[in-house]
């Protein structure tokens, strides 16, 4: 399994990197990489179906950035911000949101241009709030190689 700065730095050379994991646990291990190796004001966007893994990547990219409580999806709350790592951590779970407005209720963009990470679920929902530069993951699954395989891809978006 690469490491996290081998995902960033492929994914810094080529615009893209996947990796594939056959458990739970390689893409909770994945995520801990990825949150080791991220820094201060990036931004990750997280899609993929319902089940798919999206709670155990984030959990295990909270892991990596230094929070040792528990991690759940804010869906009811929107953000929930750890503080207690190596910077914050902003987790948004945007699927409740019926208007980009509300992101400014809740201060987005303190989040997004401040000296933390965030990790966004449902992004596609903001997609006109979201920074000029970050990171894309979609998380799939394919159940003809197994039903806990799971294909990562990394995705630099930049829009300027």
């Amino acid at each position: 399994m690469e490491t996290g700065a081998e995902i960033l730095t492929k994914l810094n050379r080529e615009g893209r990197a996947i990796a594939e994991t056959n458990s739970p646990e390689e893409t909770y291990g994945i995520g801990v990489k990825l949150g080791e190796a991220c820094k201060a004001g990036q931004v990750y966007t997280l899609n993929g179906d319902l089940g798919v893994g999206k709670t155990v990547f984030t959990q295990g990219f909270a892991r990596g950035v230094g929070v040792s409580g528990p991690v759940n999806s804010p869906t009811f709350t929107i953000l929930q911000v750890y503080e207690e790592g190596r910077m914050p951590f902003y987790h948004f779970d945007v699927y409740r949101i019926s208007d980009v407005d509300e992101m400014d209720e809740i201060g987005y963009e303190d989040c997004f241009y401040g000296e933390g990470v965030c990790l966004i679920e449902w992004a596609e929902l903001i997609r006109e709030i979201l920074p000029d530069q970050y990171v894309k993951l979609t998380i799939i699954k394919d159940p003809e190689k197994g039903f806990d395989y799971r294909k990562l891809i990394f995705e630099y978006v930049s829009d300027r």
